[in-house]
């Protein structure tokens, strides 16, 4: 397994309260998780809301410390490499972060915020940094003008281009978006998606997206891994993956997934990551346990076609329902977008998109 950006074996844990008697408790938050990234592709990790793949994310790119495991950046380990001699690395990694407000200093213009990361690393003269950033606000769709406005000017959708622009500032060559669109209405989604994906292209990104919505991830990704409790349980080619998940969990997603007619729900409430359950960590809830699945933990295997599924009876199972046919939503925004842009360039308002 080799990638521009690879994870090995990692594990998170982190203090889940004290007991009366004994060591504090500790909740592992990412559990034993080993996954390449290639260049130039996208890969989506999705799960529910406390799976740990927002903690794996900030793990890869060293915004936490893991307590087991390894960090590979271009096959060379930086896991435990001191800031000094990570700071130069951290050009090549960049993160978008969920909320476009909270993660922009209010008391900055959005013109010294995207030239902030080219000063910190020393890249260029005052004027290359200053030409630099109002190049970059221009290409996610903002205009020269808003350089010397702050945050709390801008709608969630234009923060959050200021956000991208901000990561594409020292030229990495990966980017991690976590729930990069999640907090944006469903049409900037798109608007976003389709600037996140022509950014790919022109820049030559590889990009790494934390997400719940398989509706947001169906367009963009290349790759699948899907995460249940701090471990990924099954790791498929997106195409692969729509046509039919393997593993009980995901295909219960799929099933979730707007449009697909339903399909058997889920039975219980997910398990606390404080106190998971033995053997494999779905069992309680998977209509086709068995008494094993109780007992040891399958292994993440790959089972052909570049996929792996963590489960020992994927083959009785067999694949599960295919997602339905993705919405024209995406391309329907964007071409009301692109008919936007051409009124605003006609006109030449101050307002930019959302």
């Amino acid at each position: 397994m080799s990638g521009v950006l690879e994870a090995r074996d990692l594990v998170k844990r982190f203090p889940a309260g004290r007991s009366l008697f004994g060591p504090p408790r500790l909740m592992t938050a990412v559990d034993g998780v080993s996954l390449s990234v290639e260049e130039g592709e996208t890969l989506a990790i999705v799960g529910e809301s406390g799976c740990g793949k927002s903690t794996l994310a900030r793990l890869l790119i060293r915004l936490l410390e893991p307590d087991e495991g390894r960090v590979l950046l271009n096959g060379r380990d930086v896991t435990h490499l001191p800031e000094s001699r990570l700071r130069p690395l951290r050009r090549a990694l960049q993160f978008i972060f969920q909320d476009p407000f909270s993660s922009l200093n209010p008391r900055m213009s959005v013109g010294a915020l995207v030239e902030e990361p080219m000063r910190a690393h020393g890249l260029g003269t005052a004027a290359e940094r200053r030409a630099r950033a109002l190049a970059l606000l221009a290409r996610v769709g903002l205009r020269p003008e808003h350089a010397g406005r702050y945050p709390h000017e801008f709608s969630g959708g234009q923060r959050q281009r200021v956000g991208i622009a901000r990561a594409l500032a020292t030229g990495p060559s990966v980017l991690i978006g976590d729930e990069p669109v999640s907090a944006l209405d469903v049409s900037v989604q798109a608007q976003v998606i389709n600037l996140l994906q022509d950014l790919k292209a022109d820049f030559g990104l590889t990009l790494i997206v934390i997400a719940h919505d398989l509706g947001v991830i169906r367009h963009m990704s290349d790759r699948v891994a899907v995460m249940y409790l701090g471990q990924i349980v099954e790791l498929a080619p997106a195409r692969s993956f729509f046509a039919g998940p393997l593993h009980p969990y995901a295909r219960a997603l799929v099933a979730a997934t707007p449009g697909a007619g339903g399909g058997a729900p889920l039975k219980g409430e997910p398990p606390s990551p404080a106190d998971p359950p033995p053997g494999c960590r779905f069992h309680r809830r998977c209509p086709h346990a068995e008494p094993r699945c109780a007992e040891g933990r399958p292994p993440l295997l790959a089972v052909g076609e570049g996929r792996s599924v963590a489960c020992f009876r994927w083959r009785e199972i067999g694949a599960g329902p295919a997602a339905p046919a993705a919405p024209a939503l995406t391309e329907a925004a964007a071409a009301r977008f692109a008919l936007y842009r051409d009124a605003l360039d006609a006109k030449g308002p101050a307002s930019a998109p959302q």
